[in-house]
């Protein structure tokens, strides 16, 4: 399992490119094969589209039994919404013998925090608002919860061509919570061609673009803008 972060290979760790030129068999999203394909040149690829998961996993362990090397990509880090959970499950339920091993990357949250100045300096939470795989009602009271425990919150996979009331049902809880001059940093495709990012308030999100390769991060009451920057207070005296 390789994290190959936020997609730009500057931002791959030095042991994930060890890794990957060290593979026999390369597997992944095509979406993420393309960000890493200088590396894996000369290799076997397979690529598959979305909700594909199950089958790129039993496919990894298929050729892993059969003596090959072979690497599983997920973006960001495999263990933050990737691929490791799904492969060891997969490994136990099917008793494979199969030795696994977990390469982190830069999750998405964090690249995207870099770039907004430190809005994750204190306690935080990381929701997806994809329903695809998690029932509504239990989204929908982790992000009440969250609110109320004053949480900085990043939420993924804010909207799609398909989801799109979830967002403002999102926001409604909010701001039921937190006032509506929130700092709010919206980050589109972090760390990759066509990123853009755009600091502003938990009454304002709706006016911007927001799709799957957004992020989300929400602060907490703490939370301050200075000089193009997003801040949470980690607690010092200054």
């Amino acid at each position: 399992m390789v994290g190959i972060g936020p997609g730009s290979l500057d931002h791959l760790s030095v042991k994930a490119v060890e890794v990957l030129k060290g593979s026999d068999c390369i597997i992944g999203y095509k979406t993420y094969i393309n960000l890493i394909k200088e590396l894996v040149k000369g290799k076997e690829v397979i690529t598959s589209g979305m909700r594909a998961e199950i089958e790129r996993a039993s496919l990894a362990i298929e050729k892993a039994e059969s003596g090959k090397i072979v690497s599983v990509i997920s973006s960001g880090d495999p263990g933050v919404y990737g691929m490791a959970g799904l492969i060891l499950e997969v490994v136990r339920n099917g008793k494979h013998k199969v030795n696994v091993e977990v390469v982190p990357g830069i999750p998405s949250e964090n690249a995207a925090a870099a770039l907004l100045g430190a809005p994750l300096m204190h306690d935080h939470v990381t929701i997806s608002l994809s329903d695809l795989l998690t029932p509504w009602d239990v989204i929908e009271k982790r992000i009440e919860l969250a609110a109320e425990g004053d949480f900085v919150i990043v939420l993924y996979n804010p909207k799609s061509s398909e989801r799109k009331w979830q967002i403002e049902k999102t926001l409604e809880i909010l701001l039921s919570k937190k006032p509506s001059g929130t700092p709010v940093g919206i980050v589109k495709s972090a760390m990759r061609d066509g990123q853009s990012l755009v600091i502003t308030t938990l009454g304002e999100v709706l006016e911007h673009p927001i799709d799957m390769t957004t992020i989300l991060i929400v602060g907490n009451s703490t939370t301050f803008v200075y000089n193009n920057y997003m801040i949470t207070k980690r607690g010092y005296k200054v």
